[in-house]
């Protein structure tokens, strides 16, 4: 007897179940405890074995190792972490990928949890209909964890039995182990993962198979390592829009899992895994034989874990090697990759405050050219024509002030630790005007990214400017670069050396032409030489450049000390 179409959308339907309950409860602990994630990844990245531990965790916390991988990859866009530091969290979380197939071959198998989906909907969904958004999410998370169980059931009932099966699953009973039958099975894990899209999924459904004897275990090692590799297709195709940090993680997760299929092909061929594994099951485990409907899903997951806690143990000891690889393969493309990130204060506190202090220094000074950047990128969509050319500088202007946020962020907190320890009047004064610096960087970031939300709304509502107009933001744009120029002099010199004087200048230089401007602006709007629109686009920039200015000579009067 053959399967029937309506079998196959049986099984098909408890899949759907089952991914939609793993990515319900991932969503659900990522909305609950996101900010915790963040900290573990902060706290545990210094150190690749710890950044293994991180890894697993919040991949064991959130059951998606994709998710892991993005947070890890967008901590890196940002700067909070280096390409090398997201390696260690990948490899912890390819371990903590395989939990679902644990919790499956524990509690799914056993006659005496078919029931237990009934008991998580029934906790589960009081919760979701909560006031409070704790509990809410928490109650998202129970009802995942229903849903999983309950596609995981209907999946069960689902597969036929072996005698049900036509005689292309009875066939799999009867093939040569070889190399080449390994390859062939590896093969067909990899294609079910990549038509699932998720390697979890996959893997229960060869449990399943397995548990119903329609697959033999032989044919089932060589099934999961092809799903446990097919994920990385997945990342590829994923990172081929992504920017060079997510093409090389997405690169270095594939050459892991490489060298890891490639070595555990091998070893199937050569050693009696099988047998190894049946031992640990019935002699250390104490669970049923691999060979029995119990013992093998148990097995499978016992196998999924093993083989990857074994990489991750080999791989960990190349993860230099695998960046210069990666970072060799996949070229930058310049300014759009360009990674931003803390490089005088990342290694800690100094052996005195005075040091910490110049680290700092230096750190902030790299700041205030990332905010010169922004404004040269905010000037150029100014005049920018081309939809395509707009939208990317509209991006990386976003991501421009995403860093600004984590850097002031992230020297506040280190100026925070400096002052705690003991220090001279004159230091204690060098950190408060450091704190106002940072202060007046973080919100330039903000006001040239709000320019930026005012041209997108130009640009897509067609509104123009006269040349005249045009002109005069641009020869604003151009007094307000001078300011920066000092401004970034200033930050880069010794600040006992640094003095008012030209910085004040052009900021006046810069006041007057905004004067100049807005009386010029009123009376064109009274003779109505321009629209109501563009009018206030127009008031609206040349406004901002002149806030801009102000947040400029606060920098200056921060470096000399008047707070």
């Amino acid at each position: 007897m053959e399967i029937s179409f309506i079998d196959l959308l049986r099984i098909i339907g408890a899949l759907g179940l089952f991914i939609f309950g793993i990515k319900t409860m991932s969503e659900s602990v990522q909305k609950s405890f996101g900010s915790f994630l963040k900290q573990l990844f902060n706290l545990m990245t210094k150190n690749r074995f710890l950044g293994i531990i991180a890894g697993f965790i919040i991949t064991s916390l959130i059951f998606s190792s994709s998710s892991t991988t993005v947070m890890a990859v967008s901590f890196v866009n940002t700067g909070l972490i280096t390409l090398a530091e997201s390696v260690s969290i990948m490899l912890g979380a390819n371990i903590g990928t395989t939990v679902i197939s644990w919790l499956v071959s524990i509690f799914g198998f056993n006659a005496d949890f078919s029931f237990i989906y009934l008991i998580i909907f029934a906790i589960g969904t009081p919760l979701i209909f909560s006031g409070k958004n704790k509990l809410k999410y928490i109650g998202e998370l129970i009802f995942g964890l229903a849903l999983l169980f309950l596609g995981l059931s209907e999946l069960i009932n689902s597969v036929p039995n072996l005698n049900g099966v036509d005689t292309v699953f009875s066939s799999f009973q009867e093939t040569s182990f070889g190399f080449f039958s390994n390859v062939f099975f590896v093969l067909i894990g990899v294609f079910l993962t990549l038509i699932l899209q998720s390697s979890s999924a996959s893997i229960v459904l060869t449990q399943v198979l397995c548990f119903n004897g329609i697959i033999s275990f032989e044919v089932a090692i060589p099934l999961v390592l092809g799903q446990n590799f097919g994920r990385t297709i997945n990342t590829e195709i994923a990172s081929v829009s992504g920017n060079v940090f997510a093409k090389r993680s997405a690169r270095i997760h594939s050459l892991v899992n490489i060298f890891g299929l490639i070595w555990m092909v091998i070893a199937l061929s050569a050693f009696p895994i099988v047998d190894i594994l049946d031992n640990i099951t019935t002699n250390l485990l104490h669970t049923d034989s691999i060979y029995a409907s119990l013992g093998a899903p148990i097995g499978i997951a016992l196998f999924h874990s093993g083989y990857n806690i074994i990489n991750v143990a080999i791989m960990v000891w190349f993860i230099p090697q695998l960046v210069r690889l990666a970072t060799k393969t996949i070229k930058s493309r310049g300014e759009t990759d360009e990674e931003f990130r803390l490089e005088h204060i990342s290694t800690g506190i100094m052996a005195t405050p005075e040091m910490s202090i110049v680290e700092a220094q230096k750190e902030i000074a790299k700041f205030g050219k990332l905010t010169h950047r922004m404004k040269e990128h905010t000037a150029t969509l100014l005049l920018e024509q081309n939809p395509k050319n707009v939208y990317k500088l509209l991006e990386k202007i976003k991501k421009y002030e995403d860093i600004t946020d984590d850097i002031e962020r992230d020297v506040a907190d280190y100026l925070a630790k400096i002052s705690q320890r003991e220090m001279s009047e004159e230091s204690s004064l060098q950190i408060r005007g450091m704190l106002s610096i940072i202060g007046d960087l973080e919100r330039i970031g903000d006001i040239f990214y709000q320019i930026s939300k005012v041209l997108e709304r130009k640009f897509e509502e067609k509104i123009w400017f006269t040349p005249d107009q045009r002109k005069n933001i641009v020869e604003m744009f151009g007094i307000l670069d001078e300011t920066l120029v000092v401004m970034n002099k200033n930050l880069k010199t010794n600040y006992a050396l640094v003095t008012k004087k030209e910085a004040v200048e052009v900021e006046q230089k810069l006041n007057a032409f905004r004067k100049k401007l807005r009386k010029e602006h009123f009376k064109n709007v009274e003779q109505g030489a321009y629209n109501f629109k563009n009018a206030a686009i127009y008031n609206d920039i040349f406004n901002s450049l002149e806030k801009v200015g102000d947040h400029v000579i606060n920098v200056t009067e921060g470096v000399v000390g008047e707070i």
